[in-house]
């Protein structure tokens, strides 16, 4: 990825969240942890969300379950949601993390039926599905990604669902990827009236 002037105001406080959710399950606070799960241990899939609490819809996102898990996110999040801010507004970013975000905490918990389960995996999946269809059929734009970056993260994808990898939330990958994939080629193939999307 090429450098950016603009600051990274957004992706910084997606960081500094992450890292504030992550601190419960750091310290061993269980009970802090399961108030920021889709739903609590033992409830009926989405009885928590039914009954108001509409949040867990997007804070499993923010919750890591070791260093490695947020180190990584990050570096990918910092990097894929960094350049899409300074290229297309924070307002974009915010809208992309948090469409592609409830979808993939909703598609993990809807097949798997487990609220145990966060990282912002399916986030940055999005991101990278985005900027890869951006990259390839948008390149006014600007965003440019390897072909390496692509190729490692899709054999990261295909690793974690052989179960190789450990508990992964496999569904939340999908779905982040999937809804990057379409977001990204929908908007470069739209018109654009001498405008990048």
């Amino acid at each position: 990825m090429a450098a950016y002037p603009r600051a990274r105001i957004l992706t910084g406080i997606l960081v500094a969240a992450s890292i504030a959710a992550t601190l419960p399950v750091l310290t061993g606070d269980n009970a802090a942890v399961e108030a920021l799960l889709i739903g609590r241990m033992g409830s009926a899939p989405f009885q928590d969300i039914l009954a108001g609490e509409a949040w867990r819809l997007v804070t499993p996102m923010f919750v890591h379950f070791g260093v490695l898990h947020i180190l990584f996110n990050m570096m990918w999040l910092w990097d894929l949601g960094g350049v899409l801010e300074a290229l297309k507004g924070r307002a974009f970013l915010g809208a992309f993390v948090a469409a592609t975000g409830i979808a993939s905490n909703v598609a993990q918990y809807a097949l798997t039926g487990s609220p145990l389960f966060g990282g912002m995996s399916g986030v940055v999946y999005g991101l990278l599905g985005y900027a890869w269809m951006q990259s390839r059929f948008n390149p006014a734009l600007g965003l440019t990604l390897h072909a390496s970056t692509v190729t490692m993260m899709l054999a990261w994808y295909v690793l974690c669902w052989t179960g190789m990898a450990g508990p992964i939330a496999n569904w939340a990958h999908t779905a982040g990827l999937a809804m990057g994939i379409a977001w990204g080629f929908l908007a470069a193939r739209a018109p654009r009236n001498g405008n990048p999307a």
